[in-house]
């Protein structure tokens, strides 16, 4: 097994054993794919995102090396003012059949104090031989969490509250679309996934983006799961499960990149107010 591929599987066994809901919608469609096609064995990762803080030691490119070792490239970027974020997606270079990665962080610089504090107390506490194993994809935290500290963070980002909380692991997956054989469109996929209980992001709409752009997605909302803070056990909303429809360029091709408009929606899915 190459190493790439054990990433792959371990980052995807800390995900689903992480948000069971995920495992469980996977399996759905995955049944309900073999209906059409018996020998259907897996269903396609379209990409895996992952945050992170802006920071020398913990920030985007810290995680984005890690691929890069591993035969990625990058690709583009993507600014989010209003969220005070900048991301980067990276493709592998040699196989297009990889799973994209679409890695984003927190403009540090751009918060409170309070929130500055914090950040540099997690900064502190990771290792920092463990910034540049792959193992730090799903590491989780290595720090004690206060839930006062993450309801202060919440007020001024939901993606700082939940980095505060779950630290370095998969923030969501995202099923290939056009990978599919048993849903003629993504409304028909939405209304499968909802069909069986689960929730669905519905900020800017079920389906953000359009065939002119190239790019549909929608997601469910993040499951909830306790979490051991200083003060007692509390539920909060972790992860989700993406999906995404990519449409073909003028050359022919399927597009390969991301929508930000999009993309700032679909960071929503994690929100408490949900």
């Amino acid at each position: 097994m190459s190493e790439l591929t054990r990433t792959w599987d371990l980052l995807w066994k800390d995900y689903t054993s992480f948000n069971p809901h995920a495992k469980l919608i996977h399996d759905e469609i995955l049944v309900n794919e073999k209906a059409v096609d018996p020998s259907r064995a897996m269903l396609v990762n379209d990409h895996v995102a992952f945050r992170t803080f802006k920071s020398p030691k913990i920030g985007l490119d810290v995680l984005a090396q890690i691929f890069l070792s591993m035969g990625y490239e990058y690709k583009k970027d993507y600014h989010f003012e209003q969220k005070k974020l900048y991301a980067k997606h990276f493709e592998h270079f040699q196989d297009p059949e990889m799973p994209k990665v679409f890695i984003s962080e927190l403009l540090t610089e751009e918060f409170s104090p309070e929130v500055q504090k914090v950040i540099e107390f997690v900064n502190d506490q990771v290792p920092l031989e463990l910034t540049t194993c792959p193992d730090f994809l799903w590491s989780g935290r290595s720090w004690d969490v206060s839930y006062k500290t993450y309801q202060t963070l919440l007020q001024e980002s939901e993606y700082a509250a939940w980095m505060y909380v779950f630290g370095f692991r998969p923030n969501h997956f995202t099923i290939s679309f056009n990978d599919l054989k048993s849903f003629k469109d993504l409304k028909d996929l939405n209304d499968f996934v909802r069909s069986k209980g689960h929730s669905l992001n519905s900020s800017g709409g079920e389906i953000k983006g359009s065939p002119e752009e190239h790019l549909e997605q929608s997601s469910t909302l993040a499951g909830k799961v306790e979490v051991d803070f200083k003060e007692g056990r509390f539920e909060v909303p972790a992860c989700y499960y993406e999906f995404a429809k990519r449409y073909p360029q003028k050359d022919g091709k399927l597009y390969t990149g991301f929508v930000a408009q999009s993309a700032d929606k679909i960071f929503e899915s994690t929100d408490v107010k949900h």
